[in-house]
């Protein structure tokens, strides 16, 4: 029979890779200290994109992002911008980010002090990608160190609906020193309305009466974005 030029079928192709080398693999056979910081994000991420590696799709984010560090403090608006990385994959990222930022805090044995705004805005940045309306308040205790950040309201907020008695039940139940009000605006614009302000001065008042201190109230906007209402003197008089 006459030999055919055509060339062979992929699936008949032989390759010299190795599935030992997958970081799952290595992962099994070496132990999680013998990958590379780009292995353990590989295997986070699981697949590349568009034929490409994963492992190189993993490098290319960290050469991006200027390395691990600035990788894991990046918010999800900026992750989603590098190509290969969707909602899912970022979201998985910053859910492995900040369980190491909890292992780290237990580790030492510290709470997390809030010194300014911004503190209590990092703490709670996550908001920003929230898809509907919540109200958390950050329980402080005499040193500003962080008791927790129980979620008080969710969905619409306004006047109306929020029960300043619920807001304080907790902070009252671990008997706090102060506490901080945040809540987010999912259009990503963290600019006070006047509902947001009307709502501070009733929040502020009732503190008075319980004596906790409101130290600031914050809105939280998309990727690094918020306002202070005590920085603007908005509701506190």
């Amino acid at each position: 029979m006459p030999q055919s030029n055509a060339a062979p079928r992929a699936d008949h192709l032989h390759t010299a890779f190795d599935k030992s080398d997958l970081p799952r693999e290595r992962l099994k056979r070496c132990g999680a200290d013998a990958l590379t910081t780009a292995e353990l994000i590989a295997i986070v991420l699981r697949t590349g994109t568009r034929g490409e590696n994963v492992v190189r799709l993993a490098q290319r984010l960290l050469s991006e992002r200027g390395g691990l560090l600035e990788l894991a403090r990046a918010p999800l608006n900026e992750l989603t911008r590098t190509k290969g990385i969707g909602q899912t994959k970022a979201l998985e990222l910053l859910a492995v980010f900040e369980l190491g930022h909890r292992i780290t805090r237990e580790s030492l044995g510290e709470r997390v002090m809030i010194k300014t705004p911004q503190d209590a805005a990092v703490l709670l940045r996550s908001m920003g990608w929230l898809e509907q309306e919540e109200m958390r308040t950050v329980l402080l205790d005499t040193k500003n160190h962080v008791l927790a950040t129980p979620t008080v309201y969710s969905g619409s907020l306004h006047t109306t609906v929020i029960r300043i008695g619920e807001l304080f039940r907790e902070a009252v139940r671990q008997n706090c020193a102060a506490i901080i009000v945040v809540h987010n605006h999912p259009s990503g614009d963290p600019s006070p309305s006047p509902e947001d302000v009307a709502v501070t001065r009733e929040i502020v008042q009732a503190g008075k009466l319980l004596d906790i201190d409101v130290l600031d109230h914050l809105v939280i906007g998309a990727g690094d974005k918020f306002v202070s209402l005590k920085e603007r003197g908005l509701g506190f008089g």
